[in-house]
């Protein structure tokens, strides 16, 4: 396939801070960018050559999108499938509407990777309240669980210690949607694996960061992620596979679990750039903004250089407070998402100590 000429035009659906990334190495490469977002003052739109101002199933929204770009992307797993389908048929859409159909359901994911034999907890279905005891039972008594659509950064989750301990109505609290019990593992930490694939099916993997959640959502990558050479060398061909199987084009997210013999289980996975791979930009050629430009474009993927240790702290809520103290730090490079409030849980940018 012929890469596409410096110029062209990227669409990219959601203008939240990973499409902002995405608009600003477009933009290193010589290329447009639009962005399709409902919001006028998105983080995306900020950087952006143009911006459509709708909704993402807006189907007129849509087919000027097409018309526009020469290939388009999305920066969240939330996009309704049924009009990045539609778009399939008139413009390149990169990663394709599957990958997006296997994200957005938990347990169609979680079923997915476990026909690829990429290990996972034990998970169950909840379609009732009837179904909550026996599903934290088949999992091991301890559970976490979660809305099968829509949840993040540790929405659409309740978490059960004890199976004599549910009490009321467990369904409710959830929203009263379909959901999944996750049993509740006992793992030395988490990583997770950025990896790239081209239109020809070249992959490129950064190394697996280890990662800190607190109240569900990240705090910290951290690379290297002190794990053996063995498990980085799992970790790396679970997201191989993953990708592959997904015909996929562009960089995917695989979170994972380490247990304590070095083994892996997959947590889940994010078809986009990801969170805990921004610690890239500071110290990666090229970081995983770049990677994903030159896979959608045609352009080709290269190895990924580190270039120095680093730790990616999400600068969350009133954390943004701290930028005056963090820009006086040698060897830290801050990020500002353009967000105007700063909301509890709201991640508002991050900051990257370089050694």
């Amino acid at each position: 396939m012929t890469a596409l000429p410096i110029g062209a035009t990227i669409g990219i659906i959601g203008g939240g801070q990973l499409g902002r990334m995405l608009a600003m190495a477009a933009a290193r490469l010589g290329f447009h960018v639009i962005i399709l977002d409902p919001a006028s003052d998105s983080p995306a739109g900020q950087v952006a050559d143009a911006r459509i101002i709708a909704d993402y199933d807006n189907p007129t929204a849509l087919a000027e999108l097409a018309q526009r770009c020469d290939v388009i992307t999305y920066e969240f797993e939330n996009v309704p499938v049924e009009g990045v389908a539609r778009l399939g048929e008139r413009s390149p859409v990169r990663p394709l509407p599957k990958a997006l159909e296997m994200a957005q359901d938990r347990l169609v994911e979680k079923r997915f990777l476990n026909d690829l034999d990429i290990a996972t907890a034990p998970f169950a279905e909840i379609d009732s309240q009837d179904d909550v005891a026996g599903a934290v039972e088949a999992v091991g008594g301890r559970a976490i669980l979660k809305t099968r659509r829509g949840g993040y950064d540790g929405k659409g989750q309740l978490r059960i210690d004890d199976a004599d301990a549910i009490v009321g109505n467990t369904f409710d609290q959830l929203g009263g949607v379909a959901a999944i019990a996750e049993g509740i593992i006992d793992f030395e930490c988490e990583i997770s694996v950025i990896c790239a694939r081209s239109i020809d099916g070249q992959t490129a993997c950064f190394e697996p960061a280890r990662n800190v959640h607190r109240a569900g959502i990240l705090a910290t990558s951290t690379v290297p992620a002190g794990v053996s050479d063995e498990t980085l060398k799992a970790a790396r061909s679970a997201a191989v596979t993953l990708a592959d199987a997904l015909e996929y084009v562009g960089v995917l997210g695989l979170e994972l679990f380490v247990l304590a013999d070095g083994s892996v289980l997959a947590n889940e996975f994010a078809p986009r750039v990801h969170n805990s791979g921004h610690w890239t930009e500071a110290v990666c050629s090229p970081d995983q903004f770049e990677q994903h430009i030159r896979a959608i474009t045609g352009a080709p993927l290269v190895a990924p250089t580190r270039t120095a240790d680093c730790v990616m702290e999400n600068l969350i809520g009133d954390d943004v407070d701290r930028v005056g103290a963090l820009l006086t730090e040698p060897g830290s490079v801050v990020h500002l998402y353009g967000k105007s409030e700063a909301r509890a849980g709201r991640k508002m940018g991050h900051v990257t100590r370089i050694g």
